[in-house]
């Protein structure tokens, strides 16, 4: 089989990707609901007619198995039932509980199902220091104006809750939003009526103005504010012959809570678990959310910033050029590797433009690497005595580079890609930085000749606000971790030093040029040697060539890690190159979609005008900077428009190629060159910059 040859990608990792995503939104819709961010309700209307109820006696209501209507109780005279609703909640639940045991009074609370998921501790230190526990629905819901469905949802995740929590059940439910039987009227009736019929009994309040003397139930909204009042009741009350206690004594009878079965135990701490790794995680999210932003700025305001100082010092260089020192130009003689694999388009394109160099003497290598079209006889019909045909078997990028090696004539070497076109100047500009004898390699400017489609345009915004502004910072840091195939300037010394070009991963420029940077060698950015290149035009070549792209990187990552701890030149690569691409190319973008469906869930079910708010905001850093680094590269703003679209949709893509690789390098498949389809194109725009050329 060929190095060229296409192999089958691995699929089940978008099922798994697929299931992240979905598990993520449930999570967040779970503790959304929870939260009262998606589905609130609000209280029903008032009763129309004060002083009616819908039904006559006490408080507390329930099914009366001999006539199938409602029964309603009165607690005995001379007890006070306690009750105080929802919660449980750290900063008053426990003081709450301090004072009812200090005045040995017992109480029924009727909690939330959400707090008590919360904070289960509590939950179960008041079933333990004997009170009574009820219901309030899971979310503080008023049953009174949602369906029957989402009414029997609360009760049972309430119920589930306080299973899994304290391993109990209970009948007793005090309906949000309701205080006395006469709030009990309408649509909160009928939500307490279903209640009652499903064997739930409901727990009203007595007016204020009855007496104690004549047994009544106390209400009480759970806050600070309970707690005063309740100290205020115990010191009022000092002396008086009263019974504090829950509703199931007041009435006279034992304990309505019930221990439930091992299984319900099961089911409610599955649900308890749920809810807690649903806020959990929706905590998380908003806090990488924020991370994200920031680090995101941080790396904004470092590229600019950096870049101004990267403006500077080649601006001094030039000064120095073009003063009285005057530093001579280098002139040495150059080999050009052009590998080449079935690149017919665009060959004769590639090997004209070089030899139209300004340099005074250029020796062009081009390597046929197994082509099965007609890029050997192109090459070789050429009639220029600097050109150089070489055919060899398929044995992919790094053999035809390291081929091409064995035939240059020269102690400066220039690798291309074999659709690339230089600018007449690009050669020259290029090697003036191995003046320098620290410097081995140089990074020449890439720009994307077919930029006239959407998918050209984002390119070529990527490869001007991304690539170029990262090489001016990792120059200036001297950590540069890729010169790339498409443009680099080499001494034959350094690449004889580190054995040549690698075959050990795909990415083989950057896996170079990381050798280059552990073995003490500087590597440079010249922004003046311009060289134009095809860039893919359907999302399908796009898709396959990041893919390799990233596949590549990753190895290259992982075969230089040790540069982290190794120290000169080596560590300034690991723990300033390295640590830049895995947090930024690596680790960020395979935590986008999540941040995506955060997004997403922040804009539908949270405040949608902070969300907006904050998508303005990040779009208007991004088309700063993109003005800035056009400005820099000399490039038109017209490009800008698509700016929005490509964060919307190029950049989703980009992470989901991430994604792709990051699971392909775990799972240890191997990923062949795939070589792009090419049609020539790397001319268009190039055919049209007068000022450039």
């Amino acid at each position: 089989m060929t190095r060229h040859a296409q192999r089958r990608e691995p699929r089940a990792h978008w099922v798994l990707l697929i299931l992240t995503l979905a598990a993520a939104a449930t999570a967040l819709v779970f503790s959304g609901y929870g939260r009262h961010e998606i589905a609130p309700t609000s209280p029903s209307p008032a009763c129309a007619v004060a002083g009616s109820a819908p039904f006559q006696g006490g408080p507390v209501v329930r099914l009366d198995p001999k006539t199938g209507g409602v029964r309603a109780s009165e607690v005995l005279p001379g007890s006070v039932a306690l009750t105080y609703d929802g919660g449980p909640d750290p900063a008053w639940t426990p003081r709450l509980l301090d004072l009812l045991r200090e005045h040995h009074a017992k109480a029924t609370f009727f909690l939330t199902g959400t707090e008590a998921a919360a904070h289960p501790d509590l939950v179960r230190r008041i079933k333990d220091e004997g009170h009574e526990i009820g219901s309030h629905t899971y979310t503080d819901a008023d049953l009174g104006s949602v369906s029957g469905i989402r009414a029997g949802l609360e009760l049972s995740l309430t119920q589930n809750t306080l299973a899994g929590t304290a391993g109990v059940g209970t009948p007793l439910l005090r309906l949000p939003h309701t205080s006395t039987t006469e709030s009990l009227c309408g649509e909160q009736w009928e939500a307490g009526r279903r209640a009652i019929l499903d064997g739930y009994v409901l727990v009203a309040a007595d007016g204020p103005g009855r007496s104690p003397e004549r047994g009544t139930i106390r209400q009480f909204t759970g806050s600070a504010e309970a707690v005063t009042q309740t100290g205020k009741l115990f010191r009022t009350a000092a002396g008086d012959d009263l019974t504090y206690t829950t509703v199931s004594k007041g009435l006279g009878q034992p304990s309505a809570v019930y221990e439930v079965s091992t299984l319900s135990e099961w089911r409610g701490t599955a649900v308890v678990l749920a809810q807690q790794g649903s806020r959990a995680f929706a905590d998380g999210m908003t806090w990488l959310l924020a991370v994200a932003g920031v680090l995101t700025l941080l790396r904004l305001v470092l590229l600019l910033t950096v870049a101004r100082v990267h403006v500077k010092r080649v601006r001094a260089k030039r000064s120095r050029r073009r003063g009285a020192m005057r530093l001579p130009p280098l002139t040495d003689p150059v080999s050009v590797i052009v590998p080449a694999y079935n690149e017919a388009a665009g060959i004769e394109a590639t090997v004209r433009s070089l030899l139209a160099s300004t340099h005074e003497y250029v020796q062009v290598i081009v390597v046929d690497d197994g082509s099965s079209d007609r890029t050997y006889e192109i090459a070789e019909s050429i009639p220029d005595p600097r050109v150089m045909v070489v055919r060899q078997p398929n044995g992919g990028k790094a053999s035809a580079l390291n081929t091409g090696l064995a035939w240059a004539h020269f102690d400066i070497v220039v690798m291309i890609d074999g659709d690339t076109v230089f600018e007449p100047e690009a050669i020259r500009n290029l090697i003036q930085p191995l003046a320098d004898p620290r410097v081995g390699a140089v990074s020449g400017n890439t720009k994307v000749g077919n930029r006239r489609g959407i998918l050209g345009r984002w390119q070529h915004l990527e490869y001007v606000i991304g690539f170029n502004l990262d090489r001016r910072m990792f120059d200036v840091m001297e950590c540069m971790p890729t010169v790339p195939g498409a443009i680099g300037a080499f001494r034959r010394e350094a690449l004889m030093g580190v054995g040549g070009v690698s075959e050990d991963t795909l990415a083989e420029d950057t896996d170079l040029t990381m050798a280059l940077g552990r073995a003490g060698w500087r590597v440079v950015y010249e922004e003046s040697a311009i060289a134009w290149t095809e860039a893919p035009s359907s999302v399908r070549q796009l898709w396959r060539q990041r893919y390799r792209w990233c596949y590549g990187t990753l190895q290259a990552m992982w075969k230089h890690r040790r540069a982290v701890v190794e120290r000169g030149p080596a560590g300034k690569l690991g723990r300033r190159g390295l640590t830049y691409l895995a947090l930024f190319q690596t680790v960020l973008p395979l935590l986008a979609p999540l941040v995506d469906v955060f997004a997403l869930y922040g804009l539908l079910f949270q405040d949608a005008g902070q969300a907006g708010l904050v998508w303005l905001g990040f779009t208007a850093v991004q088309v700063f900077s993109a003005v800035y680094a056009l400005r820099l590269d000399r490039e038109k703003f017209e490009p800008l428009w698509s700016l929005p679209l490509q964060i919307f949709v190029y950049r989703q893509l980009m992470y989901l190629v991430v994604v792709q690789s990051v699971v392909t390098a775990l799972l240890g498949n191997r990923l062949g060159w795939q070589r792009m389809h090419r049609t020539g194109s790397a001319t268009d725009t190039w055919e049209q910059q007068p000022i450039s050329r």
